[in-house]
């Protein structure tokens, strides 16, 4: 099996995971999955394409992340994943498609607006 290239993007997160068989090692941005994300629910989010189609140490990746926070680079590796998966298996996509993990959540940060403080916030209005 060659490397399989797939891109996944999550807010202003862009994630491009590379994939090719090994032992299971993720590697994000030089380091690895442990020390890039410190929480073990943002280690779950980026495992769980692995946990869900019984995959968790087929396949060695090496990501490839930047923007955004890091729940939204979390989100934006497990889509890119998730497209991987299915590439290599279209079965997985059964599995993954009810999970949600092949939708690309399109919600996005508002922009300001001019006259306005924020986004919707105006400034305070004074009657006198």
């Amino acid at each position: 099996m060659a490397t399989i290239h797939k891109i996944g993007r999550r807010k202003s997160s862009v994630a491009r995971a590379y994939v090719e068989e090994g032992k299971g090692d993720i590697t994000i941005n030089g380091k690895t999955l442990d020390t890039y994300f410190s929480t073990d629910v943002l280690k779950y989010k980026v495992k769980q394409p692995f946990i869900l189609t019984e995959t968790v140490d087929k396949y060695d990746v090496v990501v490839n992340v930047n923007g955004g926070g890091i729940t939204g680079q979390a989100e934006a590796i497990r889509l890119a994943i998730s497209r991987v998966l299915t590439d290599i298996n279209p079965e997985y996509r059964t599995i993954l498609k009810p999970e949600g993990l092949l939708t690309r959540d399109p919600r996005m940060v508002e922009r300001k607006k001019f006259g306005q403080k924020k986004a919707r916030k105006k400034f305070q209005f004074s009657k006198r």
